[in-house]
């Protein structure tokens, strides 16, 4: 059911496209193995193009554990960020990424986002959300 705050994750209007080119730190939502939600603090990317929201990692981290961990259907995962009275949140299934092509696409866009270019990390993957819902107030 759609709520006043629904947003169309492939076709966002426009203060919620901006908002999410902005610099904000965001948190990102995973299953833990019992069910708990794990949050931690992300930069995350916006491809509504794509339908895809970005977030590079360490293969070792405890995220990336996470989403490996719900196997093949990915991990229903939820990404957020706010700043006063907006907020926006993007909701789909994530799914872990090594490949290097793909990984220097999250590292080009956290770039552009962000301001900086992340240092080198040769255990770096990238988490690449599949979205399915989005919502917010931009």
């Amino acid at each position: 059911m759609a709520t006043k705050y629904s947003v169309d994750p492939g076709a966002p209007d426009q203060p919620y496209l901006a908002f999410w080119r902005e610099r904000h730190v965001c948190t990102l939502t995973t299953p833990r193995p019992d069910g708990t939600p794990h949050v931690v603090p992300v930069g995350v990317t916006y491809d509504p193009e794509a339908r895809l929201a970005r977030v590079i990692a360490n293969k070792a981290s405890a995220k990336v554990r996470h989403v490996l961990a719900a196997g093949e259907q990915g991990a229903a995962v939820a990404v957020c960020q706010l700043e006063g009275k907006r907020w926006a949140t993007l909701e789909g299934r994530a799914f872990v990424h090594g490949e290097p092509g793909r990984v220097a696409e999250a590292e080009r866009r956290y770039a552009e986002r962000y301001g900086r270019t992340p240092s080198p990390n040769p255990a770096r993957v990238v988490i690449e959300i599949e979205l399915t819902r989005a919502m917010g107030r931009g």
